[in-house]
């Protein structure tokens, strides 16, 4: 048991340190993505580096490592609920801290590099229980059109996928376990994404969505109103 348990661990580890968005904006445009605004690997600033299609196609594979989790479990031992979260969370650790992308820092420290989790989590709920998706999805998709910051929706998928452990335990539907996933992967995505959370508490975390869009159009009219009121 103990050699299929670490088997569950190294695979689910090395699937989720894949770095699909490194893969997906090299094939783009050849660009990478690391050098890019965050350096993170993950679907947002995919899609910075390479467009929409792009950060949609991260976004998209680091779900599937994500539930492929539950894949794993079910092929070596089916039926383990906190082999499911372990290899849930582990393959946000991977993703988090890829083994492939291992460098230097400026300091010259040795790190792992990747990206903050978001996509990943989502998938590891998925695997846990399916129908979380329909919950989390349009939950987190609000929150990015209408709150307009990247980081928070990334941290809101852990924070729901807690919400509905929690109640499905409460009710027998499903095992506490599930609820240690919850708990486990918004520690892993608070803990990636601190700079973010700095930004927050001053007021300087970049928006996205509407919000984005709106104070671009608002800024846009400024120089248009000031000639207006000067001539």
């Amino acid at each position: 048991m103990i050699v299929k348990a670490i088997a569950i661990i190294v695979l689910a580890y090395l699937i989720g340190a894949i770095p699909s968005g490194l893969i997906v904006v090299k094939i783009a445009n050849g660009k990478d993505v690391r050098m890019i605004e965050s350096g993170r690997t993950g679907g947002t600033n995919a899609m910075r580096a390479a467009g929409w299609f792009a950060g949609v196609m991260t976004g998209a594979l680091d779900i599937v490592k994500g539930v492929s989790s539950g894949w794993i479990v079910s092929w070596i031992m089916p039926g383990n609920a906190w082999m499911q979260v372990l290899a849930a969370l582990f393959v946000i650790i991977g993703h988090n801290y890829s083994i492939f992308l291992l460098e230097r820092d400026a300091s010259g420290r040795v790190c792992l590099r990747g990206g903050a989790g978001g996509a990943s989590c989502f998938g590891g709920a998925i695997a846990l229980y399916p129908l979380s998706g329909l919950i989390i999805f349009p939950l987190s998709a609000a929150i990015f059109i209408f709150v307009g910051y990247a980081s928070l929706t990334t941290m809101s998928v852990a924070f729901l996928a807690t919400v509905i452990f929690i109640v499905r335990a409460i009710t027998g539907a499903s095992p506490w376990a599930y609820v240690v996933y919850g708990v486990g992967a918004q520690v892993l995505l608070i803990w990636a994404l601190r700079p973010n959370i700095m930004r927050l508490m001053n007021g300087t975390e970049r928006l996205v969505g509407l919000r984005a869009r709106l104070k671009k159009v608002r800024l846009e009219r400024k120089p248009l109103e000031s000639i207006k009121e000067n001539s």
